[in-house]
């Protein structure tokens, strides 16, 4: 396999190597990250974390057609989304850190097999109550993506992470960025139980690809499962770089998340009056991110990525700045002005996000599972409070309000990557 041969390095030659088999299961001598990633298997780790994390949002525009096949009400229906995602940040929080005390490569099959069986159940289930249970399960399982990452970080020669660690981003962020657009479409064509169908077939083709193109990780430590999720504690104190890329990239998503919570309620009022759809292509402007990506992982190569970390959160506080202009502005040119403050901040919260993964990846190669556990709980917890308090600032205060909001949490997490410690941290 091409897969494998590209993956192969010199034996020893660094403390974290992956350990290799061949597609039959056979081990090879263990070797440390190789010199270049195949194409191949750059974009089999892209395309894994792409169509993984794509599960979790499938759901959301099929809602309302799921709704109405299974006789459920809207609130019931509407706990689809909810329990996905909250079982995608426990599954973060409690699974992530086995890639640390496990082979990475049998923990992403054996998710990816039983993220394929929950989407089948979803497509075949007969009411909601199993609905919902399939739900919480396809959020667990989906968390494979966040073993992808680490694993492709693992893989990658030092002076290629940051590029390695963009490519596979763009793949994950492309899933979330296609996942509505596909599932909304082939719902209405061929309704929600097929796209179900076509997410457990994608799985199941993902699994067998890593099966035949991932190569065996070596555990990093032997700690008992208490131990391992209690480390994340000890890895929280004892790093401060960890500490200021969690914190900043959960305050940039707390603009990220009241921005994008809010826009369709403040889309719908005066002077606009357009409906979800309208807000859903505004959506587009992640590709902006999906495609920055590689190239916030180059630069941070090459320049180190507290440049990239700095210029992604300034370039985060300018988009949102721009949106103050709007109520002087036509409601024509305020919906362009919208979209390209939009199109900025979304780029400049994931090249900071790749960045900040650059980063905390270098801190202790033994722990990268659990460091990227910890940055990506602490960017949900950001998310949950910028929805929170995105609602209940507009409601109150308006959509100005909601500006101020998102401008303030960027402009604090520039000054978290502008503080001088975070100079020398590692």
């Amino acid at each position: 396999m091409s897969f494998i041969r590209a993956v192969h390095g010199t034996a020893g030659s660094a403390p974290l190597a992956a350990k290799v088999s061949d597609a039959r299961g056979r081990p090879s001598q263990p070797v440390a990250a190789s010199p270049s990633l195949s194409s191949g298997l750059r974009l089999l780790l892209a395309a894994s974390a792409g169509l993984s994390v794509a599960s979790i949002y499938y759901s959301q525009p099929m809602l309302a057609v799921m709704g109405g096949t299974l006789g459920a009400s809207d609130t019931a229906v509407g706990l689809v989304p909810m329990l996905t995602q909250l079982g995608y940040a426990l599954g973060i929080l409690l699974l992530t850190p086995l890639g640390d005390r496990f082979d990475r490569r049998r923990i992403i099959l054996t998710k990816a097999a039983l993220l394929s069986v929950a989407l089948l159940l979803g497509g075949i289930a007969p009411g909601i109550q199993l609905l919902l249970i399939v739900s919480f399960a396809v959020g667990l399982t989906a968390t494979l993506a966040q073993d992808i990452v680490p694993a492709a970080a693992t893989l990658a020669p030092e002076h290629e992470r940051g590029k390695v660690v963009g490519t596979v981003m763009t793949g994950l962020l492309l899933g979330i960025l296609l996942s509505r657009v596909i599932s909304g479409v082939v719902a209405e064509h061929f309704g929600w139980r097929a796209m179900y169908m076509v997410a457990a077939a994608s799985v199941a083709l993902i699994g067998v690809a890593a099966w035949r193109g991932l190569p065996r990780f070596r555990p990093t430590n032997t700690l008992s499962y208490g131990a391992l999720l209690g480390s994340l504690a000890s890895l929280w104190r004892k790093h401060g770089a960890l500490r200021r890329a969690a914190l900043a990239q959960g305050l940039i998503s707390i603009g990220f998340s009241a921005f994008w919570s809010t826009l369709a309620v403040m889309l719908h009022g005066a002077p606009f009056h357009l409906g979800s759809a309208a807000a859903g292509a505004f959506g587009l402007a992640g590709a902006a991110g999906a495609l920055g990506a590689p190239v916030a992982g180059r630069i941070a190569d090459r320049f180190g990525p507290e440049v990239v970390t700095r210029l992604g959160a300034g370039l985060t506080v300018v988009s949102f700045a721009t949106m103050f202009a709007a109520p002087w502005l036509e409601p024509n040119h305020r919906l362009w002005l919208i979209g390209a403050s939009a199109i900025g901040f979304d780029l400049g919260a994931q090249i900071t996000l790749v960045a900040h993964q650059t980063l905390v990846f270098g801190i202790d190669p033994a722990a990268r599972s659990r460091l990227n556990a910890v940055l990506f709980v602490t960017m949900f917890i950001g998310m949950s409070i910028g929805a929170a308090s995105g609602s209940l600032v507009l409601a109150r205060w308006g959509w100005t309000a909601v500006t101020l909001l998102a401008t303030v949490s960027a402009l604090a997490a520039l000054g978290v990557r502008l503080f001088p410690g975070a100079r020398t941290a590692r």
